[in-house]
């Protein structure tokens, strides 16, 4: 077991390090920290350490880098991590503020959050549970084409361009509207579709195809918003780092783009109250040599998701903890059932 002050000399060793990207020796603690005691006794602090596997040599220079278990050490000890100041909290709120609707707001979150770290940013959506239908719209887009528009208590807004077997006027797209609202208003999102295909049976020999069309958008809207996905942001800051993974990018490249391990992780992390940080070997063996900061919010009528940081495991985790707690505070807060 390392001594007190051994693990403050952890602490500086991961800091130096992720500001200077250079191996840290007992003499830069020296002169850039005041422990009070001699380069020797940092020296020994240093293989105490070292033998602990909280931090190695990359090369044979005299200086060291954080382990996986180094930083895994550094920031389970980071009991109070400094907030955004105020000025960066009300630029989070103004900027999100601006959106259009849910999936502008999504959007703008992820890129938010990727602008803050300087890390690629995922955000899951929320996957529906107790979230109904408030309204399905039928616009007119000509005599043999409608867009569909699936509006939820949640507020999400979903639009599809349904094909039409048959030509269709305003009177009898209007009563096709009725219809289905009828139908589906109130319904959730596991009835609903079932709903709206037994109201075919109710309709003449002219309106069923049309209603067959419309169902069959509808059901793959529900099936859309009903999957667990995730909104990617900052890919690029990837390739900037490249120089801080041991191997190859393209395993995490990959890993980004089809999402399977990403949200299997993310699922795995669901039972952890809040802030959730994965180091290295904890991650898959894509993925092991990133870190990922996240945190959980919350969405009415749907099931709690999560926000995140992905990033090398050289990374400001206080910062980066910081800017993910306070995003998903905030979405949280707009979106939540105290919203």
């Amino acid at each position: 077991m390392v001594s007190s002050r051994a693990l403050d000399v952890l602490r500086v060793i991961v800091e130096d390090y992720v500001a200077s990207r250079e191996p840290v020796g007992s003499k830069s603690i020296v002169e850039r920290h005041d422990f009070g005691v001699s380069a020797a006794t940092i020296r020994n602090d240093m293989a105490a350490l070292e033998d602990a596997n909280l931090i190695h040599a990359p090369h044979t220079s005299a200086g060291r880098v954080p382990t996986d278990l180094g930083y895994r050490t550094f920031v389970d000890g980071l009991h109070d991590v400094k907030p955004l100041t105020r000025v960066q909290l009300t630029a989070i709120e103004r900027f999100l503020d601006e959106s259009l609707d849910l999936d502008d707001f999504f959007h703008r979150t992820v890129r938010l959050l990727s602008n803050l770290t300087n890390q690629v940013a995922l955000v899951q959506y929320p996957v529906l549970g107790r979230e109904t239908v408030a309204h399905l719209e039928l616009l007119p887009l000509g005599s043999k084409r409608i867009l569909s528009v699936l509006i939820t208590t949640g507020g999400r807004v979903d639009r599809h361009v349904v094909d039409l077997p048959v030509d269709i006027d305003e009177a009898t797209l209007g009563d096709l509207r009725a219809r289905v609202n009828a139908a589906v208003q109130g319904a959730d999102f596991a009835t609903a579709p079932a709903q709206l295909a037994a109201a075919g049976a109710h309709v003449g020999p002219d309106l069923a195809p049309v209603l067959a069309a419309v169902t069959a958008a509808f059901t793959d809207q529900i099936e859309a918003q009903r999957s667990d996905r995730l909104l990617v942001a900052g890919t690029p800051q990837l390739v900037r780092a490249e120089g801080d993974f041991a191997r190859s990018i393209a395993p995490v490249m990959d890993a980004i783009e089809e999402q399977v391990i990403l949200l299997k992780l993310f699922g795995e992390m669901g039972g952890e109250d809040d802030r959730g940080v994965r180091i290295g070997r904890e991650l898959s063996d894509e993925l092991s040599d990133t870190a990922i900061v996240s945190a959980a919010y919350t969405s009415t009528g749907a099931d709690a998701a999560r926000i995140a940081v992905l990033g090398p495991t050289r990374m400001n985790y206080s910062l980066n903890m910081a800017a993910v707690d306070a995003v998903a505070r905030y979405v949280s807060s707009v979106l939540g059932d105290d919203a």
